[in-house]
């Protein structure tokens, strides 16, 4: 284990987001040996005008107008955790690429480059590896002055199927992993995309906080206010309503086929997708909008089958989906469609389903199926895909890297 080596982590994923991240998550982890320095996906000056209200915006006033007060301890968090607010940035996503856009984004390159100059010189940084999860539009160069041992990309999504990311990110990530020392990729789909630009491209999957989730499997918690007084079967859903993901068709049938159970939909819904389909008019579904990952226990305890219901699409054939540890970890019945190969790696612990019908019938069957030797199974299983064991697979693969330098 490298402990005398500092993490600078510049992600996508803020630390205080909706839901949990691998970037976020990795770096808990890490923080536990090492000293991490968390850098926010900045807020651009549009963002700080339009969102001015939001407490996310507010909490940082500080440090994106004047600079101050860039350094914040995440309770509950070792002390090695250190999580940055980078300055405000310049628009440009909406520009074309070309001369303009790459004007502004040198600009914004300079802002985070100095950020990271900070970090080294406020905590006397001396051996380092800088990590860029996933976000691409910024940093694409470091400057010659910072210099860490390795330069780490990571690719989580296929950045060409989302509407905002898709415009500049394929090509800003192909030129990620070309500079990079070497990359890792959430799924195996991923790995296979990104060999095309690097010969270093390795595969580590996303894990769960299985420990958290642990607690719903042998910890009484507090009931769901939503599911109180409630005396049916619940079938459950838990994370981002993403339109692009989640088959809406899907959830519509189960809604349908299974009346005499409640559809539970946890989660945050950017465009409330939901509606357009009308789940918010059935009286058997129950929607609860984001919750924070503390809470996600106590409604999985209250669940009798947990499902992951996406679509099958070039987007989610990328995906590795943090949720499957985590159902299983509280040793709840999962049926998911068969999306990608990574979910395939959990045939013997899930139910997969290649046909709506088929997912329909598979909730039946996983929900009478259930007994406390199949539970036991499902927790072993998701014990085999922690944060901390992916760290170590993570210092298996960087290890020879660092020794070569």
């Amino acid at each position: 284990m490298n402990r005398d080596l500092d993490i600078i982590f510049f992600a996508l994923p803020r630390w205080d987001g909706n839901y949990s991240s691998t970037s976020y998550s990795l770096a808990k982890e890490f923080s536990k040996n090492n000293r991490v320095f968390y850098i926010d996906n900045p807020f651009t000056i549009k963002d700080f005008i339009t969102q001015n209200r939001s407490p996310k915006i507010q909490t940082r006033k500080s440090a994106l107008i004047f600079g101050k007060n860039i350094y914040k301890k995440v309770k509950g968090l070792s002390d090695n955790f250190t999580a940055v607010t980078p300055p405000l940035t310049i628009p440009n996503n909406f520009l074309p690429s070309g001369y303009f856009y790459d004007a502004l984004s040198s600009a914004n390159d300079k802002l985070i480059s100095m950020t990271i100059s900070r970090i080294i010189k406020d905590y006397d940084v001396k051996k380092y590896i800088f990590i860029n999860s996933f976000n691409p539009f910024y940093v694409r160069q470091l400057p010659e002055k910072i210099r860490p041992l390795l330069k780490i990309y990571q690719t989580v999504d296929d950045i060409a199927q989302s509407g905002y990311t898709s415009k500049h990110g394929p090509r800003l990530e192909k030129n990620a992993v070309a500079s990079a020392d070497l990359t890792l990729a959430t799924s195996q789909q991923l790995t296979k995309l990104m060999k095309a630009y690097s010969s270093d491209v390795h595969y580590l999957p996303n894990a769960a906080d299985v420990e958290l989730f642990k607690t719903a499997a042998y910890s009484k918690l507090d009931q769901p206010n939503e599911l109180e007084g409630n005396n049916k079967k619940v079938i459950g859903y838990v994370g981002n309503l993403d339109k692009l993901r989640v088959d809406y068709l899907l959830l519509k049938k189960i809604a349908e086929f299974h009346k005499d159970k409640i559809l539970l939909l946890v989660g945050p819904s950017k465009y409330e997708t939901y509606k357009d389909f009308g789940l918010d008019k059935y009286p058997n579904v129950v929607i609860t909008g984001g919750k924070k990952l503390e809470e996600l226990p106590g409604y999985l305890q209250n669940i009798n089958c947990a499902i992951i219901p996406f679509v099958c699409n070039d987007l989610t054939k990328s995906i590795y989906p943090l949720k499957v540890n985590e159902y299983l970890a509280t040793g709840t019945p999962v049926v998911s469609s068969r999306f990608s190969d990574d979910i395939n790696d959990f045939r013997d612990a899930a139910y997969l389903a290649d046909t709506h019908e088929e997912f329909l019938n598979k909730i039946e069957e996983a929900i009478k199926s259930d007994n406390e030797e199949n539970r036991k199974f499902r927790i072993q299983f998701a014990e085999k895909n922690t944060w901390s064991a992916r760290v170590n697979s993570f210092w298996e693969i960087v290890d020879p890297y660092i020794e070569s330098k």
